[in-house]
């Protein structure tokens, strides 16, 4: 049970810094850009949504692998998400970006948890 909660405790961690500082140092200067697409202001109103929706979607994915009673096939499923993601942001930024080891620990303490 251990690794599942420090799995979710990774999902939550990633989700505040996901929601804070990537909505600091990504998006608000993306924002300012007033050109193309992000001169219509229903845009950016989706951008801005669609940021920290997906921040919310991280916590519930914590909510899911903590639960008690959670069945493991989704377990699985979660942590595998989590990993391949992970693994595929290592790949696609050359391993610059912040986030690829908390999303792949978060979805190997999953699988740990799951599995073990």
């Amino acid at each position: 049970m251990i690794w599942l909660w420090l799995s979710a405790a990774f999902m939550v961690t990633t989700a505040g810094v996901h929601s804070v500082l990537g909505y600091r140092r990504l998006i608000v200067p993306m924002l300012r850009s007033e050109a193309g697409p992000l001169a219509d202001p229903l845009s950016r109103r989706i951008i801005r949504f669609a940021w920290h929706a997906t921040s919310v979607l991280m916590l519930i994915s914590a909510a899911a692998v903590a639960w008690p009673g959670t069945p493991n096939a989704l377990r699985i499923v979660i942590g595998g998400g989590w990993l391949a993601t992970g693994l595929f942001n290592a790949v696609y930024t050359n391993g610059r970006h912040i986030a690829w080891p908390a999303l792949s620990g978060a979805g190997i303490f999953a699988l740990i948890g799951a599995l073990g």
